[in-house]
């Protein structure tokens, strides 16, 4: 009986409640309003044929136009409403202040101090014009006199992750997308409650839709009486016009300025293999050590102001601040934000750029495979060209309809010389590429529409980096744990999953 109870009243069953009730009078409401249906009906075409014209000549990706524009044109009367209340990325007069302030402060605070793009472009013109592209349109400059390790399961980093923690003296800040009681978390929260009696200043961001599950209701409030001062990015509001898009994807740990550590891995039993939830869970993260981690502090501290509408002083969080002695440079570090309210999409083009400059190899995990034209026209065309471009997906899904989206990429892609992979003991959930030993990133970005468009996210580009080589070792040495799909295996489908993952694809956007 208790159970039952717990999970009737479980915060998403509420949530689901609310919205149903809110459906059920909106059709109510029309029902009563029958005897006017024609003009109704009139207004809703208006209203639909309006929308169709505003998505048509927006600036959005053309892939999640078709998706909006087929429901709308085969539903006229619902379509263009649930578009308007659902639809795109408008932000109220305060947000695009916020938003234009939020930038405002990521560019000053990161104009370096000691450039070294000059120093790539003398090295490289291909390495430059990647480095200035995420220079200019995310902020972001490329750093020297830094250590990185690259950290190839959720368990190496739960493991560099405390003993970091451990050490720190004067600040953390926490920003993840994910946090799940249990034995990950709760390890961590033991050390943040230490921490914090030592006097050190600890932060946490989580992303409320992300924890929708796992975390209860006030949970921040429970935080804040431990010590820790928490937000909540986008808290869930159970109203239908509430516009759940955006989402801080981002997993960041900055300690004392100096340390930091970004990837894939939430802080959440799964991603260190406590309990399988789909099967052996891989994953990747990286570790930096040096003046690279002062990208990852702005990062946070302008999402902390951002949220908090608070400004600190960025000054006294510099890495040079706590550690005089500088780190030993491993190549060039550009750590990178994807604000997805800016109408720039820094994460996809930075994996464009990687992919169009390749000359040898090209190897990527990735979690989803839910992409646009642009990115099939470039691994394509890449492969075409001589590149060896392999891609390993999971086998077990965490979500089937995603999943078979994935699955319907594969055909086209391996028409073209591209080889594709399932990783089969589980899901693989990291998100990295390694390109000729010269480039490399590791970050939150999947390559799926959410990730690419909706999402805040990160991620760190490498230039001759020994985390490059580390990336690039770790995938050839898992591939003897995956499956390589042939066009033959593609083509045996029965033709109504085909059918079915070629619906799916067309609203692939909008999953």
């Amino acid at each position: 009986m208790k159970k039952f109870l717990k999970l009737l009243l479980h915060r998403m069953v509420l949530v689901g409640a609310a919205l149903l009730v809110q459906a059920a009078v909106l059709i109510l409401v029309i029902w009563r309003f029958n005897d006017r249906f024609v003009y109704f009906y009139g207004v809703c075409m208006l209203l639909s044929i309006g929308v169709v014209l505003w998505i048509v000549n927006d600036r959005s990706n053309p892939g999640y136009k078709i998706a909006w524009i087929i429901p709308i044109l085969l539903f006229p009367i619902f379509g263009g409403l649930f578009y308007v209340m659902f639809g795109g990325n408008r932000l109220s007069g305060r947000t695009k202040k916020k938003m234009r302030d939020m930038d405002r402060h990521m560019a000053e605070a990161l104009v370096p101090k000691h450039p070294v793009r000059e120093d790539i472009l003398q090295l490289s013109r291909s390495a430059g014009i990647q480095s200035r592209y995420i220079e200019r349109y995310a902020y972001c400059p490329p750093y020297q006199n830094t250590m990185t390790e690259y950290l190839p399961s959720g368990e190496r980093k739960f493991e560099v992750l405390k003993r970091e923690l451990l050490k720190a003296e004067h600040y953390i800040f926490l920003e993840y997308f994910i946090i799940q009681e249990g034995e990950m978390w709760n390890s961590i929260l033991d050390i943040l409650v230490q921490k914090v009696g030592q006097g050190v200043d600890v932060r946490l961001i989580y992303d409320d839709m992300g924890c929708i599950m796992t975390l209860p209701y006030g949970y921040d409030k429970k935080l804040e009486k431990l010590g820790i001062q928490t937000c909540v990015f986008n808290p869930f509001i159970p109203i239908l016009t509430t516009k759940l898009n955006n989402r801080d994807h981002r997993k960041i740990a900055v300690i004392d300025g100096h340390t930091g550590i970004t990837g894939g891995i939430n802080l959440a039993d799964e991603y260190i293999n406590a309990y399988e939830k789909h099967g052996r869970w891989r994953d990747a993260a990286i570790l930096l050590k040096g003046e690279a981690v002062w990208s990852l502090t702005v990062m946070f501290l302008t999402m902390w102001g951002y949220l908090r509408g608070s400004e600190d002083d960025f000054e006294q969080y510099r890495p040079q601040v706590y550690q005089t002695k500088r780190e030993a440079t491993d190549g060039y570090i550009q750590p990178y934000a994807d604000n997805p309210l800016d109408d720039e999409p820094v994460g996809e083009t930075v994996y464009l750029n990687l992919i169009n400059r390749a000359k040898q190899y090209i190897y990527i995990n990735t979690p989803y495979l839910i992409i646009d034209n642009e990115m099939v026209t470039a691994l394509c065309n890449a492969a075409k060209g001589g590149v060896d471009v392999r891609i390993v997906t999971p086998h077990i899904a965490d979500k089937k309809f995603v999943h078979a989206v994935t699955r319907a990429y594969y055909e086209v892609l391996l028409e073209s010389g591209v080889r594709i992979y399932e990783y089969t003991p589980g899901f693989i959930h990291a998100k990295t590429f390694a390109v000729d030993d010269d480039y490399g990133t590791v970050g939150t970005v999947n390559l799926d529409y959410r990730s690419l468009y909706l999402h805040f996210e990160c991620g760190v580009w490498m230039y001759r980096s020994s985390s490059v080589l580390a990336v690039k070792q770790n995938f050839l040495e898992h591939l003897s744990e995956c499956q390589e799909i042939t066009l033959g295996d593609c083509r045996s489908v029965r033709w109504y999953r085909r059918l079915g993952r070629s619906i799916l694809r067309v609203f692939a956007p909008l999953l």
